[in-house]
């Protein structure tokens, strides 16, 4: 938890988030919103489950990306919290890391259909789109992930895999996107990761983290390998001749007491 903070707008000055409650408030005479000590406009906590916004009895007018927050909130990275005319962003110590050297079209290959972008903003709020193929992200018709504004760019970006690792391509737009905050073009994203397109529309990366690859068919498996399914049914051969054998002995003893 170390590595985030917020970071007070206008200005860009960063305050580094430990473990802990931080109090937030007005310094410097009311000037600048910055850390306090006592009578605090809102607090932020954190612990291992995350980072939390808590409102005190009797502050108005809060909002986590445009909604109103009457007392608790949990936040993600590039959440901007809007305060008493003043805005505040959760934002990582490090910017998004570009692609490697050598970054270019798309390579064609598969995607994973566990890989996410959950919408958690905007016209797309509560929608998930998948990542086992290329996402096309602009106000053209052939969009995945369509934004009909006027000034939005046709072909705005691209989202996909690219050597195991998820990747957001500008595709020549005129403001790019914001990652946990931050403007980028091209990004490497992880799971987690907030992207923002054209201010409000949001989106959040999910991914598993060190999961297994999907299991195999078992019927696919047969037909690849010439393999009779019933073979894996052989273990319970015993069992159902046991319980045969059972029921047998049972219906023979019945017959002979019914018999005397």
């Amino acid at each position: 938890m170390d590595t985030l903070r917020l970071r007070f707008e206008p200005g860009g000055d960063e305050y580094p988030l430990a473990v802990g409650v931080h109090g937030i408030g007005r310094v410097e005479g009311g000037s600048r919103l910055g850390p306090v000590d006592a009578s605090p406009l809102v607090n932020f906590c954190v612990d291992r489950r995350g980072v939390w916004l808590s409102v005190p009895e009797g502050t108005r007018g809060v909002h986590v990306n445009g909604r109103p927050v009457l007392r608790m909130a949990m936040l993600r990275l590039g959440d901007a919290v809007f305060l008493d005319g003043s805005g505040i962003r959760l934002v990582p110590s490090e910017p998004p890391r570009q692609p490697e050297a050598g970054f270019g079209d798309s390579t064609g290959e598969a995607g994973d259909v566990r890989v996410v972008l959950r919408g958690v903003g905007g016209q797309y709020h509560g929608r998930s789109f998948t990542l086992e193929r290329p996402r096309l992200v602009g106000r053209a018709p052939e969009s995945d992930i369509r934004i009909d504004e006027a000034a939005f760019a046709e072909r705005h970006a691209r989202l996909e895999m690219l050597r195991g690792e998820v990747v957001l391509r500008d595709l020549g737009s005129a403001e790019g996107s914001q990652v946990n905050g931050e403007p980028v073009r091209d990004a490497v994203l992880r799971p987690g990761d907030q992207v923002v397109f054209d201010a409000h529309h949001r989106f959040v990366l999910e991914a598993p983290l060190g999961a297994p690859p999907p299991v195999p068919d078992p019927a696919g498996d047969a037909a690849a390998t010439g393999t009779p399914r019933a073979r894996q049914g052989g273990m319970r051969l015993p069992w159902l001749l046991l319980a045969a054998l059972l029921l047998a002995g049972l219906l023979a003893l019945l017959l002979l007491f019914g018999a005397g």
